[in-house]
């Protein structure tokens, strides 16, 4: 690290993925259009990064911290904790924060886990009412953003309503599968199953998905409780690394990761969480961060959105737009400064199209700027394993190099799949 150097993280989020028959057997990254990421990879270096350890799902949560350089071994508790930090919900010692989706079950089915895409708007009298009808003391719902809400459960010292026994399945890892396959299980699941059950009555009587179906909108007709945990306790990113940070993002899991890092939360209008984005409000915001902040981070959940539904040409397209409105402005913005500067690319895991889930794949990073030889590589995950390509089995290593200048690209380590 130097002094007055300044960095820029930028995430597509689930971009990563394998070669699929509907883009020719390439992978999304080799399909898209991406002079600009191209650059950043041909003027500096690629490699790949495990970001999520094995015993852990493969998702944003754990992903994440490792990109912000936190082990996760060492720091993640759950994902909803990160999400409650977000929204500005404190949780004391003895608290359990659970994800509460708003979705779509069809034919016992797990059809649409977003509820199609519902609008905070729409969402928020949804969980409103499911909170005067449901909670109780020690039991609350809050609205969060669209689809992705929670429920926080406010318990006694010593006691242990959920524990590691504890398993709820995310919902958009098992598309168009049965529910009762799913449900929780383990300590606590009677609770969480009997909450899910009491809510879809509430539901189906509201006005808000009457006029969704009249509409011909899919209904929020049930809600799903999952990634419990608790409060976790990470160091801010100033005490380890001495640098002021900003996190730019539409999803309040990777705001939430910002935030208990100690970065400042930028919100940018137009930011949705979905393809309809605004990604040159997201560069421009970016690009003003530069001002006041060592180092920015600006994160996009549109690859991950389109490979849920399994659209491939949506996939592309983000992609292309990221590299377009965020990605070369923002290493032109760095440069045009005249001081020292490192920028990379990396998605937080990958996003598969063929199977529209996560996967625990590496994914590839293109890294650029001050003290880094030029690759002559291009973008991709072909690119990104070839020898001599560096790689960290422990994703958070890479924030040590990135903001390390005097690092020249040849640490690896070995990374299998």
């Amino acid at each position: 690290m130097a002094s007055g150097c300044k960095y820029v993280i930028v995430i597509p989020d689930g971009a990563a993925d394998e070669p699929f028959e509907g883009l020719g057997g390439k992978t999304a990254l080799q399909a898209a259009a991406i002079p600009e990421m191209d650059r950043v990879a041909r003027d500096g270096i690629v490699g790949r990064s495990r970001n999520v350890p094995d015993r852990f799902l493969p998702a944003s949560d754990v992903a994440t911290l490792s990109l912000f350089g936190y082990d996760p071994e060492q720091y993640y508790t759950g994902r909803a904790p990160l999400e409650a930090a977000a929204m500005g919900i404190a949780l004391g010692p003895d608290d359990w924060a659970i994800r509460c989706n708003l979705m779509t079950v069809l034919d016992g089915r797990l059809t649409d886990f977003t509820a199609g895409h519902i609008t905070s708007e729409e969402g928020r009298p949804l969980v409103e009412a499911i909170h005067a009808g449901l909670s109780r003391p020690g039991i609350e719902f809050h609205p969060g953003v669209s689809y992705r809400n929670l429920m926080i459960y406010r318990g006694n010292a010593g006691e242990r309503p959920f524990g590691d026994q504890t398993v709820t399945d995310p919902p958009h890892d098992h598309p168009d599968q049965p529910a009762a396959d799913h449900l929780p299980r383990g300590p606590g699941a009677d609770l969480l199953r009997d909450l899910m059950s009491r809510a879809t009555p509430i539901l189906a009587s509201h006005p808000v998905n009457q006029a969704r179906i009249a509409a011909g909108k899919r209904p929020a007709n049930a809600i799903w409780l999952w990634g419990q945990g608790r409060a976790p306790s990470m160091p801010r990113f100033a005490e380890v690394h001495g640098l002021k940070g900003a996190i730019i993002s539409a999803v309040d899991l990777v705001r939430g990761v910002g935030v208990l890092a100690g970065w400042t939360r930028i919100d940018v209008p137009g930011a949705t969480g979905y393809l309809d984005t605004d990604y040159d409000a997201k560069g421009r915001a970016g690009i003003a961060a530069l001002d006041d902040f060592d180092i920015v981070c600006v994160h996009v959940e549109a690859p991950d959105e389109a490979s849920h539904e399994g659209r491939a040409d949506a996939k592309v397209q983000a992609i292309e737009r990221i590299d377009q409105a965020i990605v070369g402005p923002l290493r032109r913005a760095l440069e045009a400064r005249g001081q020292e500067w490192r920028l990379v690319i990396s998605p937080d895991h990958s996003t598969l199209l063929r199977t529209r889930a996560h996967d625990r794949a590496p994914v590839a990073w293109a890294m650029a700027g001050t003290g880094l030889p030029a690759s002559g590589r291009s973008y991709s995950e072909a690119d990104a394993s070839q020898p001599g390509c560096p790689a960290f089995d422990q994703g958070f290593r890479l924030m040590e190099r990135f903001l390390d200048l005097g690092w020249d690209g040849r640490a690896t380590e070995n990374v299998g799949r």
